[in-house]
């Protein structure tokens, strides 16, 4: 009546049989195959990892190398009875138990009590767990005492797909080897193999696309096989895998991946409302967009090395061009939306709208600035210093220190600079282009004559690029002028506004006017130094006020008051009398708004 042989389905009948015939978990066969072969064994193994990843199989293999004839022994005869019978399931000394269904107190005992006895006709008696975590509690605590000193003819294996669930007492007296996912590469190679043997053709993308599709369990590739056949017949295409399960098209997901990364809106809409409307599955989608913008990740990281990667080659040349369309930090801000949409779709409604959104956001997040870069550059504003200023200052300023060191009671000076408004620094950078050297235009003008006179028309030149600068710089005075030093001196009573002019993007526009008047290469400092004998203090010629607030940093809110009440005047040639009332400049309602600002008080009011 029928076939004498029942069908067995290809996970089954291409089992692995030996320690060389396992696929991928090379770290785990090879370290076995040595302390069989060096007579290390332990008495206890815990095989951890992923299903359909080769657990169970494994334990089976090294159980036919320690019960084979004449053994242990790794390199055994598959077609040895006590081989055979351990992998019929006959063998009176190997004893496989499912966890999930013996996980009481009370098979345990039974366990306990049966191990005493020698085996019938082995070396050894095997003891192989499935699914361990799922014991109680109270079964791995009556386990405790036989696992961790067990007869000398007895050996556990336990197999799990999670780890963590297994008492830390039962672990420590376990070897534990940890099994990988498989790649896709080895996944196809294997099924390739199986193909030739069971007489079918099958497509390289169909192939890949199954082991695409198995995510690193080689047992769900196989049954994936198995089903093919059944449904295709001896010729299987890439669409039939696709169509079966759901799966996108590798050049589908390719174009998709390339219309956000170029910003196409509308083409990326439309693909995936293709996709959906051919009843892809979204989530698997999802994951394959991700999966492909992390290749990308690596593949630009790492400068095309393809050993980081698990690609087929048509999409190797994808990857080398569509990594020049983003750059790192897009491509990690793609993957973070994607993610983010991969983890909430599964409670999403309305599934396509939510992936519509994410690819909307993945094309926006590509080209967007991350929130350190743009601190970073208001950084830089705030700092008022470019990277060439501080690489041109930083020299300048210890030349200038190295040639002439201040005195004891100038060191009080700080290094803090204000922010300086982008007006200023559009105007300054013109002031400095004007008078680069490089620029071919240090055409030869009238040198001044005079200390004083050259200090007044630099104070011009600087007042071009800003009128608050230059009206700090009034309230200075040259001290002495050598060929590479020009001593600026500020008396007892303006020494705080030395705070406001000292730093290096004013000392650029200082040495930048200099080089106009004549005195290219010479370099600023500013000291605290009274006005010299037969010059008018400018404490008695600037008609301006002076207001002190009382802040943590006096110097710098003095200035950013002056500035933005707008309190400092230009020096007439001359005494000016100017109209004064304490009281009106008290009650002013832009000097009460910078007391508001900089939650000061004003302490004393001057003329």
């Amino acid at each position: 009546m029928g076939c004498n042989m029942s069908y067995q389905v290809i996970a089954r009948k291409y089992r692995p049989q030996r320690f060389q015939d396992v696929v991928g978990q090379e770290h785990v066969t090879q370290t076995l195959s040595h302390a069989v072969e060096a007579k290390r064994i332990a008495h206890a193994y815990l095989f951890c990892g992923p299903r359909g990843t080769g657990k169970t199989t494994i334990a089976r293999i090294f159980a036919k190398s320690l019960n084979c004839t004449g053994g242990p022994k790794a390199d055994f005869d598959e077609n040895d009875p006590r081989c055979k019978e351990i992998a019929e399931g006959r063998s009176l000394d190997v004893l496989e138990i499912d966890g999930a269904s013996n996980n009481g107190v009370e098979q345990v005992r039974e366990l306990r009590e049966t191990c005493k006895y020698a085996p019938a006709s082995s070396k050894y008696k095997i003891y192989i767990i499935d699914e361990v975590h799922m014991l109680s509690t109270a079964a791995f605590n009556a386990l405790l005492k036989t696992l961790e000193e067990p007869p000398e003819h007895v050996k556990f294996m336990f197999a799990t797909t999670d780890p963590e669930k297994v008492l830390p007492t039962i672990l420590s007296r376990c070897q534990r080897f940890d099994l990988r996912r498989i790649p896709v590469a080895l996944i196809a190679k294997h099924l390739t193999s199986i193909a030739v043997k069971e007489k079918v053709t099958i497509a390289p993308a169909a192939l890949h696309a199954i082991a695409r599709g198995a995510e690193g369990a080689m047992r769900d590739a196989e049954s994936t096989l198995d089903q093919l056949i059944s449904f295709c017949g001896v010729e299987i295409t890439e669409n039939d895998v696709l169509s079966m399960f759901g799966l996108t098209a590798q050049s589908q997901l390719l174009e998709l991946a390339r219309a956000v990364l170029g910003g196409e809106v509308e083409q990326a809409l439309r693909q995936l409302n293709e996709l959906s409307t051919h009843g892809k599955d979204l989530g698997r989608l999802l994951s394959d967009l991700l999966s492909h913008f992390r290749n990308l990740l690596i593949f630009q990281v790492s400068r095309g090395d393809l050993d980081l990667l698990e690609v087929s080659e048509a999409e190797t040349g994808v990857l080398a061009e569509q990594s020049q369309m983003a750059s790192a930090d897009g491509l990690t801000r793609i993957m973070e939306v994607l993610a983010d949409a991969e983890m909430r779709l599964r409670d999403a409604t309305s599934k396509k709208i939510l992936v519509e959104v994410a690819l909307l956001k993945a094309i926006e997040a590509r080209g967007a600035v991350s929130l350190d870069t743009v601190l970073k550059k208001l950084r830089a504003l705030r700092d008022g210093e470019t990277g060439e200023a501080a690489a041109t200052a930083a020299p300048a300023r210890a030349r200038a220190t190295a040639s002439s060191p201040r005195a004891p009671q100038t060191e009080m000076v700080a290094e803090t600079t204000l922010a300086t408004p982008p007006a200023f620094r559009a105007e300054a950078e013109t002031v400095l282009e004007a008078s680069d050297p490089s620029a071919g235009r240090t055409e030869a003008k009238e040198v001044p004559s005079t200390l004083d006179a050259l200090w007044d028309q630099l104070v011009e030149k600087v007042g071009a690029a800003s009128k608050f600068i230059q009206a700090y710089l009034r309230e200075a005075h040259p001290v002495s002028l050598t060929p590479t030093l020009l001593t600026i001196g500020f008396e007892t009573q303006f020494e705080d506004h030395m705070v406001v002019v000292d730093d290096p993007r004013n000392h650029k526009l200082l040495q930048a006017g200099l080089a106009e008047l004549g005195h290219a290469g010479c370099q600023v400092k500013f000291v605290k130094a009274a006005a010299a004998p037969g010059r008018p203090s400018r404490a008695e010629t600037a008609p301006e006020l002076v207001t002190t607030v009382t802040r943590p940093t006096p110097t710098i809110a003095t200035a950013r008051s002056a500035a933005a009440t707008g309190v400092v005047a230009k020096e007439k040639t001359g005494p000016v009398p100017v109209p004064f009332s304490k009281d009106d400049f008290k009650n002013d309602p832009l000097i009460q708004k910078a007391l508001e600002i900089f939650k000061g008080q004003i302490v004393e009011v001057r003329a």
